[in-house]
């Protein structure tokens, strides 16, 4: 039983990369024709797969098993064979991989990294049902020994445009933003914590369970302390609620717990969190240069 669930799992994941992968090649503008040829397909299979059967099983896949969704999804058509497809999906995965569009200067065709974030920001919203709803954060405070609890809400914006993402300070400080989910295994939620013009950019970096509806996401959590010096800490994420109305999440609040007041529950979190190798900081070394005796010095000062 296991076994055919990684399987399931394994292929699902496959073919939701099949269709990733065809959209950005016929985003940057490789013909459909060039695709078939290359994955040894005919046009109009491929076509259906990519027009029909692929979005219909990705969407199947919110309310079906994977067996389910692709059967219903199959039905679509009348010229997909199910066992042809299964037999070679791998293999037209990793050909589609290795398929790249012509390369254009930057000049002519804007930044493509920002042109990714874009894509795999909208294409995010497909997949953030699975973890929408509100938190409460656990990590280590960057001022003292305290377990520090944040608020935090994820959804679809409300044009379906984006992942929104909220955060309530322990200062009560309001921020909003934006995440990415990426292959069913991570997740980016960013932030800018600081208010405008100033600019301070939080990103988490989330493990996603390979399980629907996840109760805990946990990760890592890189930002700036109060001297603008980067750090990075150990986070973790436990769903207190489905709801994702703005007012419902408002009401939250944040708070730091010093160590000595800590409850049984919220110490399984702290020995998670704040314990030494749970956190990495930097800080500015006085000196008119910077070369390997400073680095040295930093770890020293960062001892004291």
């Amino acid at each position: 039983m296991q076994r055919n669930q990684l399987t399931n799992r394994k292929i699902m994941d496959e073919l939701t990369d099949i269709y990733k992968r065809i959209e950005y090649l016929r985003n940057n503008g490789v013909k459909m024709k060039e695709i078939a040829d290359r994955v040894d397909m005919a046009p109009s299979v491929l076509s259906a797969l990519y027009s029909s059967v692929l979005p219909a099983y990705i969407d199947l896949l919110k309310t079906r098993t994977p067996d389910e969704a692709l059967d219903e999804a199959l039905a679509l058509v009348n010229n997909v064979s199910k066992k042809r497809l299964l037999n070679n999906v791998g293999s037209v995965r990793l050909l589609l991989q290795e398929m790249e569009p012509d390369v254009q200067s930057e000049a002519e065709n804007g930044n493509s990294f920002i042109k990714l974030l874009g894509k795999e920001a909208k294409e995010s919203v497909q997949e953030v049902y699975n973890y929408s709803g509100m938190y409460l954060s656990y990590s280590l405070s960057s001022s003292t020994d305290s377990l520090k609890i944040e608020p935090y809400m994820i959804c679809a914006s409300e044009n379906n445009e984006y992942v929104k993402v909220g955060m309530i300070n322990a200062y009560k400080s309001v921020h909003w933003g934006s995440g990415i989910i990426s292959n069913h295994q991570n997740s980016y939620l960013m932030f800018n914590e600081r208010d405008l013009p100033q600019f301070a950019l939080v990103t988490i970096y989330l493990q996603l369970p390979h399980y629907e509806f996840p109760n805990m996401l946990k990760g890592l959590y890189l930002c700036l302390d109060y001297n603008h010096n980067p750090i990075a800490r150990r986070i973790v994420l436990v769903k207190q609620s489905d709801s994702t109305d703005v007012n419902q999440f408002l009401e939250m609040e944040g708070c730091l717990v010093p160590r000595a007041e800590l409850t049984p529950e919220l110490e399984v979190y702290y020995n998670y969190t704040c314990q030494e190798g749970d956190y990495i900081k930097t800080c500015t070394v006085p000196s008119p240069k910077l070369d390997e005796t400073d680095l040295e010095r930093e770890k020293k000062m960062l001892k004291i």
